[in-house]
C-alpha cells in the first residue's frame, strides 16, 4: 500500500532496515515515559523483541505496520504511526478493528505531527469497507496521547487495568467507527 504525502508529511512502512530509527526514537525518557516508564529501549530489544513484534502484524497490502512519518521539507524522520488489528496478539483478533498507535520525537511534540499523521492514514486506510471501527488505547493519564485520540473523531469507550513491566497501570480505549 502506498500513501499519498500531506503538505508538511510523507510516509513509507518501516521494515527491520529501519532499526536504527526505531533505536533513535526509543533514546528519550520523556518519549518513553508512558511506555517503559522512561527506560530507553536497548539495541538489543529492537532486534529481539520490537522487530520480531512488527514483523508478525505488518502486511503491506493492507497497510498494517509501522507507518514512518518523515518531514516532507527535509525528510527528516520524526516517528511512526502504527497499524494493526486491535488485539493481534490474542487468540481473538479483531481484522475489522483497526489499532492506531504513534510514538513521535520529542521536538515534533505540540505541531499536530500526531493528529496529521494518524488522520491521514486513518483516512487512506477507510476506504476498505472490511474495516469497521478505528480503535486506540494509551494510559489514563498520557493527556496529549488521549488529545490525538479526541482529534481523530475517537470517542470514550472504557477505561481498564493494562498489565505493563511496571506493574497494572489505568488504561483508557477510544474508538471511532468507520463510515467507509
Amino acid at each position: 500500500m502506498y500513501l499519498t504525502a500531506t503538505s508538511r508529511l510523507s510516509f513509507r512502512l518501516l521494515t527491520a532496515e529501519d532499526a536504527e530509527l526505531f533505536f533513535e526514537l526509543d533514546q528519550d525518557p520523556d518519549v518513553m515515559r508512558y511506555l517503559t516508564g522512561g527506560k530507553l529501549t536497548s539495541r538489543a530489544d529492537i532486534a529481539d523483541i520490537f522487530i520480531p513484534s512488527m514483523e508478525a502484524y505488518r502486511n503491506e497490502s493492507k497497510g498494517w505496520g509501522l507507518w514512518g512519518v518523515f518531514l516532507s521539507n527535509n525528510t527528516e524522520f520524526i516517528g511512526w504511526v502504527l497499524v494493526r488489528p486491535m488485539a493481534f496478539f490474542s487468540d481473538k483478533p479483531e481484522f475489522d478493528n483497526l489499532e492506531l498507535g504513534w510514538r513521535f520525537k520529542q521536538s515534533s511534540w505540540g505541531k499536530g505531527f500526531a493528529s496529521e499523521a494518524t488522520q491521514h492514514i486513518k483516512e487512506q486506510l477507510s476506504e476498505d469497507s472490511a474495516i469497521n471501527a478505528f480503535s486506540a488505547t494509551a494510559l489514563a493519564d498520557n493527556l496529549a496521547s488521549i488529545s490525538v485520540m479526541k482529534n481523530l473523531g475517537m470517542s470514550h469507550i472504557k477505561n481498564y487495568r493494562h498489565h505493563a513491566e511496571a506493574g497494572d497501570v489505568e488504561a483508557v480505549y477510544y474508538q471511532v467507527i468507520n463510515l467507509h
